[in-house]
């Protein structure tokens, strides 16, 4: 007896394995759906809506980052633009004479002087390429060489013996404010308006 039960048993979960027939009826059908659905719904709508949200975030993040960079940078750049400017005033010809004009100086002495002050004041705000345009810093760069290059060729042009204030007339003479350096001058305020 005990061996028949254990066979029906057998043979009841051998076709159930093999054939699983559940009916299922429309109400259960409509019941199964009526809980998804609305579901379904709510998560599509979290998932817009959490999206949208971190993106919001994710600009407002950037957005500080940014006003952080703008207020730590803005007064390096707005010192390098100053900076820059008093460079090139201080390499003009009258500035330059002004400061470094001894009349007991030959004019080859003088020369070395100038050229001495005006690679000093070029070395001393090298640094400053970092916060401008390279537009400006080559112009800056022009303004530079061409005042090397004007000290250079006015006093080669003296005769031998020449003193200082020959060398500092011929210079002042010469307006090398018109060349390189005006040019420089005038750009680096005008990008500095842009800027700020």
């Amino acid at each position: 007896m005990v061996s028949g039960k254990i066979s029906k048993i057998n043979q009841f979960a051998k076709r159930d394995y093999l054939c699983l027939k559940i009916p299922i009826a429309m109400g259960d059908i409509y019941y199964i759906l009526r809980y998804t659905i609305p579901s379904i719904v709510v998560f599509v709508t979290a998932w817009f809506l959490l999206k949208e949200f971190f993106q919001q975030e994710n600009k407002r993040r950037h957005a500080d980052l940014m006003s952080d960079r703008m207020r730590i940078s803005m007064p390096l750049r707005l010192q390098a633009y100053e900076r820059l400017v008093l460079f090139l005033e201080r390499i003009s010809p009258n500035n330059l004479i002004m400061r470094v004009y001894r009349p007991e100086l030959t004019a080859g002495e003088l020369q070395k002087q100038l050229i001495k002050s005006v690679r000093d004041e070029y070395t001393h705000n090298l640094s400053q390429q970092l916060y401008i345009s390279p537009q400006a810093w080559d112009l800056i760069n022009r303004a530079y060489e061409e005042t090397m290059g004007q000290i250079n060729s006015l006093a080669s042009s003296l005769k031998e013996g020449a003193g200082a204030t020959d060398l500092s007339q011929k210079i002042l003479e010469t307006d090398l404010e018109k060349s390189a350096t005006r040019e420089a001058l005038d750009f680096l305020k005008s990008e500095a308006r842009r800027s700020f």
